[in-house]
C-alpha cells in the first residue's frame, strides 16, 4: 500500500508539475526573447535623428560609440558606404529601403535582425541595422530552466515522501488490526487494538473492540446457559435416585439406578468441559471476567423484558414436589409462605432453578432425616427466600458463592442463585441457621411493574387456601 500511495503521489505531482512548468518555461524563453529585441531597437531608434543631421563616417561612428549594446549595430548610408559589420541579406536591406519600412526577423545562420530605414534629404535612404546573436535571444534561459526543474523535483521528492509517511501509518493500522483479528481468531479474547490512523481506520479499531467484548459476552452466556440446564436436570435425577431406593432390590431396580447414575456421570461431564474454559488460558480469563461481572445473568440466558412472576407461588409448588421427596427419606419440611404480593422480575423458570438449587443442596449434601425449612417473606422493597437446614452446615460461605469454587461439586447451583439475585438487584447470604445447619438467604427485588390486580389476586389466593404456615413431617 506505501509503494501503491507514493507511485499515485508521484503520478499526480508530476502532471501538476508539467502542467505549470512547461508553460512556465516557454513563457521565460518568450520573455528573454522580447526582452533582447526590445534592447536592440533602442540604439537603431537613437541613431534615426542622428542621420537626419550628419552622414559624416566619424561622427555617426562616435556617436555609435556612445551607445548601450551597440557592438552589433550597423549603418547603411545612401552612397553605399556601410559602418559596422552587416549581418543582413542584400535583399532585406533593399526592402528596407524601397519600402522604407521597419523589418525585423530571423535570419539564416541564427539570430535575429532588425532594420530601420531613415529618409534623408534629397529623398535619400539610410538604414539602421542592429543584429542579435543567438545567444543573447536566449540569456538567463538555462538558469531559469535549471531553477524551476530543481524545485520541481524537490516539489517530487517532497510529495513522495509525505506520502510514504501518511501510508506508513495506514499500513501500521491495517497491520495491527489484521494482527488482532488472526489473534483473535485463535482463541485470545484478551485482544484489543488502539484505535489509530485516519477516521475509518480509528471506528474499524473501536468496532473490532466491540466486537471481542461481545464475543466474550456471548461465549460466556452460551457455556453458562449449558452449564445451568445441565444442572438443573439434576433435580429430576435426584427424584430418580429416591424413587429406585424405594422400589427395593431387584434387578429392574439395578437397571435404572445405573441408568440414572450414568445419566448423572454425562451431566457432570457436560457441566465440567462447559466451565472448563473458564479456569485456563486467554479466554478462560476473558470469560470468567465476563461471568463476573454479570454478564450471564437469567436476563442474557432468554428472558425476555417485562417478564416477571409471582415468587410466593413459584416456591410453593417447588416446596410441594421437594415436599414429597422430604417424606420419603424422613425428612421434616417446614414452609412458611408470606400473604403480600410478592411478584420479582424473573420468569418462573429462573425462580424454580434457585429454589431448585438450594433445596437440591440440602438433598445431596445432608444425610436422610436432615429437617429444612422454606421461608418467604416481603419487605419494603424486596422479597427474602430463607432455606435452612439442620446438617453440617457451609465450612466457609465466601467460597461457596466463588464461581465454580465448591469443595465437591461444580458450584453452579449457589452460581444460579446468586445471579437470578443479582439481576434484580438483590443478594445472597450465607451463615449458620437456627437448626444448627446452613442458612442462604436470598433477597429478589420488587418488580417496579407489578400490577395492583395481580397483588390482589395472590393475596386472596394465599388466604382461601388457608394461613400463612404449612408443615409437612
Amino acid at each position: 500500500m506505501r509503494r501503491s500511495l507514493a507511485g499515485v503521489a508521484l503520478a499526480v505531482t508530476s502532471m501538476v508539475a508539467l502542467s505549470f512548468l512547461i508553460p512556465l518555461a516557454v513563457l521565460v524563453m518568450s520573455l528573454a526573447r522580447e526582452q533582447s529585441i526590445t534592447a536592440a531597437e533602442q540604439p537603431a531608434a537613437a541613431m534615426a535623428p542622428i542621420l537626419t543631421l550628419t552622414t559624416d563616417p566619424d561622427d555617426l561612428r562616435e556617436s555609435m560609440a556612445g551607445l548601450d549594446r551597440a557592438e552589433h549595430l550597423a549603418i547603411h548610408l545612401p552612397d553605399a558606404r556601410e559602418l559596422g559589420t552587416s549581418h543582413a541579406p542584400a535583399e532585406l536591406l533593399e526592402r528596407a529601403k524601397q519600402g522604407r519600412e521597419s523589418i525585423s526577423q530571423d535570419v539564416p545562420g541564427g539570430g535575429w535582425i532588425f532594420l530601420q530605414p531613415v529618409v534623408l534629404p534629397h529623398d535619400r535612404v539610410a538604414v539602421v541595422e542592429n543584429f542579435v546573436p543567438e545567444d543573447d535571444l536566449t540569456r538567463g534561459v538555462a538558469a531559469s530552466w535549471t531553477v524551476m526543474l530543481v524545485l520541481a523535483v524537490g516539489l517530487l521528492i517532497g510529495s513522495v515522501l509525505v506520502a510514504d509517511r501518511l501510508g506508513a501509518k495506514v499500513v501500521r493500522s491495517s497491520k495491527e488490526l489484521a494482527q488482532a483479528s488472526y489473534v483473535l481468531g485463535e482463541g485470545n479474547l484478551d485482544t484489543r487494538v488502539v484505535p489509530m490512523g485516519p477516521s475509518e481506520l480509528r471506528d474499524a479499531g473501536v468496532a473490532f473492540n466491540a466486537m471481542a467484548d461481545r464475543m466474550t459476552e456471548l461465549l460466556a452466556i452460551e457455556r453458562e446457559l449449558v452449564a445451568d440446564l445441565s444442572h438443573r436436570l439434576r433435580t429430576p435425577l435426584t427424584a430418580l435416585h429416591l424413587a429406585t431406593e424405594r422400589m427395593g432390590p431387584s434387578l429392574e431396580s439395578g437397571r435404572v439406578e445405573a441408568a440414572v447414575g450414568a445419566l448423572e456421570a454425562e451431566l457432570q461431564a457436560i457441566i465440567t468441559t462447559a466451565r472448563t474454559p473458564l479456569a485456563m488460558g486467554p479466554m478462560g480469563r476473558a470469560l470468567r471476567e465476563a461471568g463476573d461481572t454479570g454478564t450471564a445473568t437469567p436476563a442474557a440466558h432468554g428472558k425476555t423484558a417485562g417478564e416477571r412472576c409471582e415468587a410466593a407461588e413459584v416456591i410453593r409448588r417447588r416446596a410441594g414436589f421437594w415436599a414429597v421427596l422430604a417424606e420419603q427419606q424422613g425428612r421434616r419440611c417446614s414452609l412458611r409462605i408470606a400473604e403480600e404480593a410478592t411478584t420479582v422480575d424473573l420468569a418462573h423458570d429462573d425462580v424454580a432453578a434457585v429454589v431448585d438449587a438450594l433445596v437440591g443442596n440440602v438433598f445431596r449434601y445432608t444425610g436422610d432425616g436432615t429437617a429444612f425449612t422454606i421461608a418467604v417473606d416481603r419487605t419494603a422493597q424486596a422479597v427474602e427466600l430463607l432455606v435452612e437446614d439442620a446438617g453440617p452446615g457451609i465450612p466457609d460461605p465466601d467460597q461457596a458463592l466463588t464461581r465454580g469454587s465448591s469443595t465437591g461439586s461444580t458450584g453452579l447451583g449457589l452460581d444460579i442463585v446468586r445471579r437470578a439475585a443479582t439481576a434484580t438487584g438483590g443478594t445472597v447470604r450465607i451463615g449458620r441457621a437456627a437448626l444448627g445447619g446452613a442458612s442462604v438467604r436470598v433477597t429478589f427485588g420488587l418488580s417496579t411493574g407489578s400490577s395492583t390486580d395481580t397483588a390482589r389476586r395472590s393475596l386472596r389466593g394465599r388466604r382461601r387456601r388457608g394461613g400463612r404456615r404449612q408443615q409437612t413431617d
